[in-house]
């Protein structure tokens, strides 16, 4: 279980920010328009220049390279990057993770004792898995594909060009491959901010699915002060370059 501490952390917009998550915590982070929300998390992802320190679990974001502190924070921005032209060239290798979401999301009254370890401070949902999930010859043949199952996709959207999807299909696709590499704390900046009802709700479940069964740290940058009432956890705001917490 793995937490997460910022300390003295700062950029161009932000004062020094000190924060602490503990394993499975999930924080909100909201604020005006330029006040910093999006350069927090790169800064956190080692992207952008700044200032400061960040530990995972004792271990010091400077003491290891960028690419493997991305691994093991991995950050889901606003507007995905997509750089091969069909979605199987974003998920090279990911077939074999061995992740397995839990056989029910959060919240389905039908996940009895094989459901997910819930957290009883985290809110309920009422999306459960497809049901060919709960049939073993029927599952799909990878933990991938359940998780792409999930989010409302078949296995034909390995062969999709990606110019032809929607935005909200990037942003599913997008949070499919960040949750597919496994990593020990999630930075999520406006997560749901481009999908419908239907499918923020089915998100929200899986991220929250995520943060309970991998214990994970989430710092999560949402407009959506629906959102944030919703699923609990801390909520802060960026006033005047300094986190405090929301009113």
């Amino acid at each position: 279980m793995a937490g997460l501490r910022l300390e003295g952390v700062r950029t161009r917009v932000l004062r020094p920010i000190d924060l602490e998550l503990a394993a499975g915590e999930l924080v909100f982070v909201s604020g005006p328009s330029g006040s910093g929300k999006s350069l927090l998390l790169r800064a956190v992802a080692d992207l952008d220049p700044h200032e400061g320190e960040v530990w995972l679990d004792g271990t010091a974001r400077s003491s290891l390279p960028a690419p493997q502190w991305r691994r093991r924070v991995g950050l889901l921005p606003a507007e995905s990057h997509w750089w091969g032209d069909k979605v199987s060239d974003h998920f090279p290798g990911a077939l074999g993770k061995r992740w397995t979401p839990s056989p029910f999301l959060p919240g389905s009254s039908e996940g009895g004792a094989g459901g997910s370890v819930r957290d009883d401070s985290a809110p309920t949902h009422s999306i459960s898995a497809p049901a060919a999930n709960r049939d073993s010859e029927a599952a799909p043949p990878s933990d991938l594909l359940t998780l792409f199952e999930w989010l409302g996709f078949g296995r034909e959207v390995l062969d999709w060009s990606v110019a032809r999807l929607s935005t909200g299909e990037r942003q599913r696709l997008a949070l499919a491959r960040l949750l597919a590499n496994g990593p020990e704390a999630l930075l999520l900046d406006e997560a749901t901010a481009n999908l419908d009802p239907p499918n923020r709700e089915r998100a929200e479940a899986i991220i929250e699915n995520y943060r309970s069964e991998r214990r994970a740290p989430v710092l999560w940058v949402s407009h959506d002060p629906d959102q944030r009432r919703r699923l609990g956890g801390r909520r802060l705001v960026i006033s005047d370059g300094l986190l405090v917490p929301e009113s």
